[in-house]
């Protein structure tokens, strides 16, 4: 077996899927890794001012790391630049949750060149790596697409030809999910509520689209339909006027409202949840998705963005619809229907997902990162 290497896993966004990812490699990997965190808020000020504020927190550490993992949320040149006495010599991959040349602009801020700009620090944090990771296939796709796009906007010197060097040093690497925590939590519906339970348990935020998906519900409760409601997941803004509007519409049916702090208590949730009608305009991999799918949830999911890709190999085409009309049916069916579906096969299949079998594929490629 090869040494245990010491790996600084670079997060300035530690939050969310962000957060945990970056805990469960350190939990599950056989190597040291590290964190080197800030708290996950303000992300267009984290993409623009994280690497400063890190690089000195980083300088006055007295550890000699054999590899640096950054996430895409770190202007990852500005900080090698800042720190070249002790990183000149590092081996540096860059894992992209996300990317910002396809992230849906929040139309609670004006489109403009910061769209732009933080684009650009994704393609020369990209440009500065020694190794590029995506956690999906359709990620590593839209960022290549859309970076030639946007290069090709620029009047000269447009540097097109990056794309292939770029291409030449990425690959795909799924997140790891904790598929021990979520059994843990394994349990038999309990809650005395109108069936089905209807769960989202994503972020509170635009790209998730609650728009549309209280839309489809507001029409099947209107028709009346019966069904109660799960809703949770964080919450960035004061005032979220899609869930504020949806507790006064659904009263009562609202069984849960708000961030659930504890682990156990939100994967409770999950293994009581019946059906997740999900809208999102954006998904880069969709783990909140994945973790509901093992825990029985039935999902009805659009035709695009990375859940086919993560549902992959099963045979399971009508969980997915191709416009709002045919959302509004097939929902309208799975609530209405009386028998329950087999969820066996796709929750089988996420298991491919869990931190044990991944983290095989994290560990062999930090050795060959470090040859």
């Amino acid at each position: 077996m090869s040494k245990k290497l010491k790996i600084l896993l670079i997060e300035p966004y530690f939050s969310g899927s962000h957060k945990v990812w970056s805990e469960g490699l350190n939990k599950h990997s056989r190597h040291d890794v590290h964190l080197l965190t800030m708290e996950g808020l303000y992300w267009q000020w984290r993409m623009r001012g994280s690497s400063v504020s890190l690089a000195q927190r980083f300088l006055k550490e007295d550890i000699a790391y054999d590899l640096i993992l950054a996430s895409d949320m770190l202007d990852l040149g500005n900080f090698l630049s800042l720190t070249r006495s002790k990183t000149a010599h590092v081996p540096v991959a860059l894992y992209f949750h996300e990317n910002q040349l396809t992230y849906p602009w929040s139309p609670r801020e004006p489109k403009s060149c910061k769209a732009t700009h933080v684009a650009l620090i994704n393609y020369t944090s990209a440009m500065s790596a020694d190794f590029l990771f995506f956690n999906s296939g359709y990620n590593q796709n839209s960022f290549f697409t859309n970076l030639e796009k946007l290069l090709q906007t620029f009047a000269d010197d447009n540097q097109v030809e990056n794309i292939q060097l770029l291409k030449d040093k990425s690959s795909v690497l799924p997140l790891g999910i904790d598929i021990k925590k979520l059994e843990n939590a394994r349990q038999e519906k309990q809650l005395d509520c109108l069936r089905p339970l209807i769960l989202w348990n994503h972020r509170w935020e635009h790209d998730k689209n609650p728009e549309g998906f209280f839309k489809a519900l507001t029409i099947l409760y209107d028709e009346g339909l019966e069904f109660s409601l799960a809703l949770l997941g964080e919450n960035f803004r004061d005032n979220p006027k899609e869930f504020i509007m949806a507790k006064e519409t659904f009263g009562k049916r609202v069984l849960h409202y708000g961030y659930v702090e504890n682990q156990d208590e939100y994967n409770r949730w999950l293994w009581e949840s019946d059906l997740l009608p999900v809208t999102s305009i954006q998904d880069f991999f969709g783990i909140s998705v994945a973790e509901a799918i093992y825990c029985e949830t039935q999902p009805l999911l659009p035709n695009r963005l990375a859940y086919p890709e993560l549902l992959k190999g099963v045979e399971c085409e009508d969980l997915f619809y191709n416009s709002f009309k045919q959302f509004l049916t097939k929902l309208r069916g799975e609530i209405s229907r009386e028998d329950k579906r087999t969820l066996l096969p796709l929750s089988e299949h996420i298991s491919s997902y869990c931190w044990s079998k991944m983290i095989v594929r994290y560990d062999s490629v930090f050795e060959k990162m470090s040859q």
